[in-house]
C-alpha cells in the first residue's frame, strides 16, 4: 500500500501542499526556504512516480443496474487517483453461453465486482475463490452484492448480501444495538429497499485506514438505500451505515452499508452504495471506493 490520500483533484492537492509547505516555511530565511521547497518537490514527485500503477480487473456485463453506464465511471475514479490500472472484462449477456467467461484473475491485484447476473462456471468460481484466498483483493459495488445466493465461498467473502432468494438460511441481519452491530437470526427474506433518497451516512470505524480523517458523518447523494441484507458476516467489520426511515419506505434500522471482509489472506472492501450516476458522483463515494480498493489490493 503506497499512500491512502492520493491527490484525487490537483488543484486542491496542490493548494493544500502549498498551505502547509508555507505554515512550515514562515520562519525560515531565504536559503533555507529554497532549500526546503526544493525538497519538497522533489519528495512530492518521487511520491507520486515511484511505482506503477496496480492492476485491477472490472468485470461487468449483467445486472439489473445500468452496468453500462456506472462502468466506465467506476473505471475513471480508480484511474484518476493514478494508482490504478483498469481493465475491464464484460461477461456473455444474459441468456448466453457463460462456460467460456474465464478471465485471468491472477493477473491483477484487485477485482472490482459490478456485474449481478448468470452463475459463473465453475472453474472462473474456483479461480476467484483462489484468488482471493491467496492475498488477491476484491471490491463489492452494490448490486454485486444480489449476485450468486447459492455460492457459499462468496458469500463468506462479500459478507451480507440480498435478494436471490437470500432468507434466514443464508445467514443472520446485522442490528445495530448498543453502539455494535450484532446478529439478528429472526426469519425472513434478505435485501430490500425504498425510495430512492438522499441520506446521512455514519462512521462506524474512524480508525480504520479507509475511513481516517473522514467526517463522522456525512449526506450521500440520492441513492437506494439497502436494507435486511443477510450472510455469514464473518471476519467483518462495518466501516459506516445510514438509517433506513420507514417513511421513505425503509426497514426503521440502522443498516450497515460500507464493509470490509477478512477471507483467507485476501481482503474485500464492500460498499453498498452506487445505484446509478448521482450516487456514483458522490464525494463520499468517490473516496471510500479509491480507499477501499487500495486497501484491499
Amino acid at each position: 500500500m503506497r499512500f491512502l490520500n492520493p491527490p484525487w483533484e490537483e488543484a486542491f492537492s496542490c493548494e493544500f501542499l502549498l498551505i502547509l509547505f508555507f505554515r512550515r516555511c514562515s520562519s525560515l530565511d531565504m536559503n533555507s526556504f529554497i532549500r526546503t521547497f526544493a525538497t519538497s518537490l522533489l519528495l512530492l514527485w518521487a511520491v507520486s512516480a515511484s511505482a506503477a500503477p496496480l492492476k485491477a480487473l472490472l468485470i461487468d456485463g449483467q445486472n439489473n443496474h445500468n452496468w453500462k453506464a456506472t462502468s466506465p465511471i467506476l473505471k475513471s475514479i480508480l484511474e484518476q487517483t493514478a494508482l490504478f490500472e483498469v481493465t475491464v472484462a464484460t461477461s456473455p449477456g444474459n441468456g448466453q453461453d457463460m462456460s467460456e467467461f474465464k478471465p485471468r484473475f491472477s493477473g491483477y491485484k484487485v477485482i472490482v465486482s459490478n456485474y449481478n447476473g448468470q452463475p459463473w462456471s465453475t472453474e472462473t468460481q474456483d479461480a476467484l475463490v483462489s484468488f482471493v484466498r491467496e492475498g488477491g483483493g476484491l471490491v463489492i459495488v452494490h448490486a454485486a452484492n444480489n449476485a450468486f445466493s447459492k455460492w457459499k465461498d462468496y458469500n463468506e467473502m462479500i459478507g451480507l448480501g440480498g435478494w436471490d432468494g437470500r432468507n434466514e438460511k443464508s445467514g443472520p441481519l446485522l442490528r445495530l444495538r448498543d453502539g455494535q452491530f450484532v446478529p439478528d437470526t429472526r426469519p425472513g427474506s434478505g435485501g430490500h429497499h425504498g425510495a430512492q433518497h438522499p441520506f446521512l451516512m455514519e462512521t462506524r470505524a474512524p480508525d480504520h485506514p479507509i475511513m481516517a480523517g473522514l467526517p463522522s458523518k456525512w449526506m450521500h447523494a440520492k441513492d437506494e438505500l439497502y436494507d435486511s441484507l443477510r450472510g455469514p458476516a464473518r471476519n467483518m467489520t462495518v466501516l459506516a451505515s445510514a438509517f433506513s426511515d420507514k417513511a421513505t419506505g425503509g426497514s426503521g434500522e440502522d443498516e450497515p452499508l460500507l464493509m470490509t471482509v477478512s477471507y483467507g489472506k485476501g481482503r474485500i472492501f464492500h460498499s453498498a452504495l452506487g445505484h446509478d450516476l448521482p450516487a456514483l458522483k458522490c464525494v463520499g463515494f468517490i473516496v471510500t471506493l479509491q480507499r477501499g480498493a487500495e486497501w484491499a489490493e
